[in-house]
């Protein structure tokens, strides 16, 4: 994957169409993100650059549960082409 702004806004709206909502806030958290369970909120150190952000997205993601059939089908390739992504995919 390229560190580019496209591939950072791609991974945002993947996150989204996940159900979570994407901050970027400064704060005091080791990893460089912070994700609120409860509220589906993901919030990420808003010091980072694009490189950071994106290395952010790429270690959380694959943590997240995923609803095949709530996903575009484009948004499904995307998530699917990731690296280190998890198999836990939910039917």
């Amino acid at each position: 994957m390229k560190y580019t702004r496209t591939s950072l806004k791609k991974l945002e709206d993947l996150c989204k169409e996940l159900g979570y909502k994407v901050r970027y806030e400064q704060g005091h958290f080791q990893s460089g993100y912070c994700r609120v369970e409860s509220q589906k909120v993901i919030v990420i150190n808003k010091f980072f650059d694009v490189e950071g952000r994106i290395n952010c997205f790429l270690d959380l993601i694959p943590d997240l549960p995923v609803d095949v059939e709530s996903l575009p089908a484009d948004s499904l390739r995307f998530y699917k082409s990731l690296p280190g992504k998890s198999d836990k995919v939910e039917l």
